[in-house]
């Protein structure tokens, strides 16, 4: 490249999946190779486009657009610029122009549209493309307007009860008090899921834009987002774009210029999965053992320090400057029934193509699992996949025709949670998941209700005696008997969801419940 040319961008993403594979590294060699080479090369940090199997995903900025590379690694970072990388040259590692890629073509990118695109902490990039848009029109609204444009969208919350935003909303903003609190629940605790960390790493000042509109609909002027400690690039990256946004105007006693004040901070979880109750979260904040609170009375009236609380998951929060800005109805034309607008599905587990997919509600299972997941890494057949995280249901390979709906999921005694799905090929001992839904939930409870701290280490001690042979006709009938007990009488979703995952195991793969005894200790012993 002659001396005098604009620098060719090259994007290397800095979302802690892909450092986990040499994304580090892979950026300092192609730095190291640019200046062997003379090629002038500006390298920004992107977060991930959500293709996890192809991480770390290069991409060129060219004339004909971005062009991707990947799986890259170091080493092939040499060959790269020999093939002309900086130009989109051909190489057997060469995927073709990012919006192209089957993957990103058949989604639809409203929370995610910038994750991947822009520099994370980049202000101006984030104005560029769209940014601040929905908090500029939330500031010239009524707090009352933004609630029932919330209200009117569909959106519902994203981490696991499904419950309608706006309803939340304004119960808050008609709720009297000297003071109000906005809590943002970052506690992202179900097996495989990830959105969350990705949105904090990939476009952080969307939350916070969430956080800002979601104050000025309700009258709170403080916000907590609290963040669990195993996410250490999320919260150093949060806490930068939190110091960015308010050195901006974004934040502070003035929000954009509005004359309404509503400001930020992280609290850091000390890694209790309970935490993901918004209750024991709420304690958490203020300073105490994270155990779960009776209700009523709800968080909405009475909730972080005795004030009216909003408390929302991070994809409910981020849904919400796309809302303002495209309105409540653009929104709700996304989806099916009452499950409205899109949800980050994140694919985990046994499958050949994991990653994070925003889609509309409706499409099935099977089409997000087989189609753009391609199936199971192994290559063997599924047999079961397991949605909404530790506590949901485990579903058969028939029931995947299943649409992602709110109501689709609930009819057939499952649930959607988080949108995270684990899939398991036919080596899984089912009566093996089972028990470990009990001595997780025996692990993590927060030991306030007895249905849940005792009836989970009973459910361990039945699955033991089932699993080793002993009277299992009667340990069946005591385990359905402490599933009904658990689902009726625990205090929280913690003990009252745990025997779903259970409960599915032994309603759908009863043959599993039922194996000689010595090939159940062979297995386990492998």
């Amino acid at each position: 490249m002659s001396a005098g040319m604009n620098p060719v961008r090259i994007y290397v993403p800095i979302d802690a999946a892909a450092l986990s594979v040499g994304a580090e590294a892979v950026a300092k060699a192609i730095s190291r190779e640019a200046d062997a080479r003379g090629e002038p090369v500006e390298i920004v940090r992107n977060g991930s486009r959500g293709m996890l199997w192809l991480e770390p995903m290069v991409e060129v900025e060219t004339q004909a657009g971005r062009i991707a590379y990947g799986p890259v690694t170091a080493k092939d970072v040499a060959a790269l610029f020999e093939a002309g990388l900086t130009a989109g040259g051909a190489h057997a590692l060469r995927l073709g122009p990012v919006e192209e890629l089957d993957w990103m073509k058949r989604q639809q990118r409203l929370t995610f549209a910038r994750v991947g695109v822009i520099a994370p902490l980049s202000l101006a990039e984030y104005r560029a493309h769209g940014g601040l848009k929905g908090l500029e029109k939330a500031a010239a609204m009524a707090g009352a307007e933004i609630v029932e444009a919330v209200r009117a969208s569909g959106l519902r919350g994203r981490g696991g009860a499904g419950f309608p935003t706006g309803i939340k909303w304004k119960t808050v903003h008609d709720a009297e008090a000297d003071r109000k609190y906005v809590v943002c629940n970052g506690d992202e605790g179900d097996s495989g899921t990830f959105a969350d960390r990705m949105l904090f790493e990939g476009d952080p000042f969307l939350l916070v834009e969430g956080m800002a509109i979601t104050g000025l609909a309700v009258g709170a002027t403080k916000g907590y987002l609290y963040i669990r400690s195993e996410y250490p690039h999320a919260i150093a990256t949060m806490r930068r774009a939190i110091e960015i946004a308010r050195t901006a105007g974004i934040l502070g006693a003035s929000v954009l210029g509005s004359g309404r004040a509503f400001d930020m901070e992280i609290r850091v979880g000390a890694g209790a999965y309970i935490c993901g109750e918004e209750t024991s979260l709420l304690e958490s904040l203020e300073g105490k053992r994270a155990i779960v609170r009776a209700k009523p009375p709800l968080p909405a009236l009475q909730g972080l320090f005795g004030k009216p609380t909003v408390v929302n998951n991070v994809l409910s929060l981020a849904a919400v400057p796309w809302i303002i800005d495209h309105g409540a109805q653009a929104y709700a034309d996304f989806g099916m029934g009452r499950s409205r607008g899109t949800l980050p599905v994140q694919l985990g587990g046994n499958i050949r193509r994991g990653g994070l997919v925003e889609l509309a509600f409706g499409i099935s299972l099977r089409e997000i699992i087989e189609d753009m997941g391609g199936g199971t890494l192994s290559g063997r057949p599924i047999r079961a996949v397991q949605v909404g995280g530790p506590l949901g249901a485990y579903l058969t390979a028939g029931q995947l025709d299943t649409p992602m709906d709110y109501e689709a999921l609930a009819a057939i005694r499952a649930m959607l949670g988080h949108g995270g799905i684990v899939v398991f090929d036919d080596t899984v001992d089912m009566a093996r998941q089972a028990r470990f839904a009990f001595a997780f939930c025996a692990k993590e409870s927060c030991g306030k209700c007895t249905p849940c701290r005792i009836g989970a280490t009973r459910g361990v001690e039945v699955m033991d005696r089932i699993i080793a042979g002993v009277e299992r006709p009667k340990n069946i009938a005591v385990l359905r008997d402490l599933a009904t007990l658990m689902t009726d009488a625990s205090l929280c979703a913690m003990g009252g969801l745990t025997p779903m995952p259970v409960m599915s195991a032994l309603n759908h793969f009863a043959e599993d419940f039922d194996r000689p005894p010595a090939d159940a200790v062979a297995q386990a012993a492998e």
